[in-house]
């Protein structure tokens, strides 16, 4: 299985690598990311990802199988010690726009998915089927399954370096409706307005709206979100994508991720954290783990299946701190009963199979040789225009040259049968002295974003 691992190292240091991933493991089973029984990468594997040697990993693992910490079984891989006995986990509580047939559509999620793993998941739902247990076809918990709690849990604190446990998770139908059981209790407390990203998501803007809570708008700049200017008002939340910022790219960076958890700690304040596409990572080196594991109290992590396997599966989970946890699904009883039993235990079969990984590395791989293909394009056809951010995702930004009517090319390539969403769009305050493309560019061969490329650049030479 090609298991991934969020193992941070330093090259530059006086510890060697080994030592560094011997106490980072060590950390993450004290911490609580690594739960007893979670499955490790292979050495192989895990070296690959690290690009260091083999033996390095080799030696770190034994250390600490040495030691206790890991647990080596013929045939079943490297895992961490079961020395907890497990348990039974109990529920907390008893559009994109339209636009005419074109030959080549940049939007992100314009009328492309990614590669669904048909035969896996077709595969995992009969297992779920044949479970045969009554539970599989009762009204499902709140929260959600225990089977799919306990396999995220495991996952996202192995994958995304997230601290918490199946009980602090809830599983939701997509992060939508997630926001939405936020905004209510964080109505309910008296928090009218909530920061967001600028630029940042439009469609977001207008569903905290839609949700009576009204979007401040805060800047983005090459560091990520402006701490300084969030701290600077009086709001009580804030919603950010720390990863892969939504529209341009960008990390937080480290300095501003303490500086964020700082102001939540100082003001009583709540950080939502989207990871809406925390899987689709192809940069070689360092993935950033996610926000949450800096402050698990003050944290709310949100994350989704939309952009790794497919939108229409509508499933997202939350983990929270067990106080909140407990309001929001006291807010989500007064909507529903839970998300839909069978999509959880074929996900959770998913999961525990290590075949999402697996998935995820083939969709990574993709989406790499699409990216590159479009910064060469970029690079040959578009002087002046750039690429910025890591890669990652299944979009990218384009910056254009300054003083490019960003409305006429747009408007110019969808008459060349080209459609491409512009920056402004994402903007809460309009602006014309940075004109950008947001690139949808996963789902295209990559003849065909040479080709696209090649059309934006006549539109903007006319």
């Amino acid at each position: 299985m090609s298991l991934h691992m969020a193992v941070e190292v330093v090259r530059d240091s006086e510890i060697s690598l080994t030592a560094q991933i011997q106490g980072f493991i060590k950390s993450e089973i004290a911490a609580g990311g690594l739960h007893a029984g979670t499955r490790l990468p292979s050495s192989r594997r895990l070296a690959d990802d690290l690009d260091v040697s083999r033996s390095v990993v080799v030696e770190a693992y034994g250390q600490l199988v040495a030691e206790g910490y890991l647990e080596a079984v013929q045939g079943a891989g490297t895992r961490v010690v079961g020395h907890l006995a497990a348990e039974s986990v109990v529920p907390a509580l008893p559009g994109a726009d339209r636009v005419p047939g074109v030959r080549w559509d940049l939007r992100p999620g314009g009328g492309g998915l990614p590669d669904f793993p048909r035969r896996d998941w077709l595969a995992c739902y009969e297992r779920a089927l044949r479970s045969g247990a009554p539970s599989a076809h009762a009204c499902p918990p709140l929260a959600g399954t225990d089977a799919l709690r306990l396999e995220l849990a495991q996952y996202l604190g192995r994958a995304r370096g997230v601290r918490t446990t199946a009980e602090r998770l809830a599983v939701v139908g997509g992060f939508a409706q997630g926001l939405g059981l936020l905004c209510g209790v964080l109505r309910r407390q008296g928090v009218g307005a909530i920061g967001v990203e600028d630029p940042g998501h439009p469609g977001q803007r207008r569903f905290l709206r839609d949700c009576g809570v009204r979007p401040l708008p805060l800047p983005v700049d090459e560091a990520g979100l402006d701490v300084t200017a969030l701290a600077a008002t009086d709001l009580r939340a804030v919603l950010v994508t720390p990863t892969h910022q939504y529209p341009t790219g960008v990390t937080l960076r480290d300095d501003r991720r303490e500086q964020l958890v700082r102001w939540a700690r100082e003001t009583d304040g709540l950080i939502i954290e989207d990871d809406y596409d925390g899987g689709l990572w192809y940069e070689r080196g360092r993935r950033p783990s996610a926000l949450q594991r800096l402050a698990p109290e003050r944290v709310v992590y949100a994350g989704t299946a939309s952009k790794s396997l497919a939108p229409g599966l509508r499933l997202g989970w939350l983990a929270a701190p067990p106080e909140l946890l407990d309001r929001l699904l006291r807010e989500r009883a007064r909507h529903d009963l839970g998300t839909e039993t069978l999509t959880q235990l074929a996900f959770a079969e998913l999961l525990r199979g290590g075949l999402l990984d697996r998935h995820l590395r083939r969709l990574n791989s993709r989406a790499g040789s699409r990216r590159q293909a479009l910064v060469e394009a970029v690079r040959r056809q578009l002087p002046g225009a750039e690429v910025p951010g890591p890669a990652a995702g299944l979009h990218a930004y384009l910056r254009l040259p300054p003083h490019t009517d960003e409305e006429a090319l747009v408007s110019g390539a969808l008459r060349r049968s080209v459609a491409v969403r512009g920056g402004a769009a994402c903007h809460a305050r309009p602006r014309r002295d940075a004109p950008a493309l947001v690139v949808g560019h996963a789902h295209l061969p990559r003849s065909g974003i040479t080709e696209a490329v090649r059309v934006l650049a006549e539109v903007m030479s006319r």
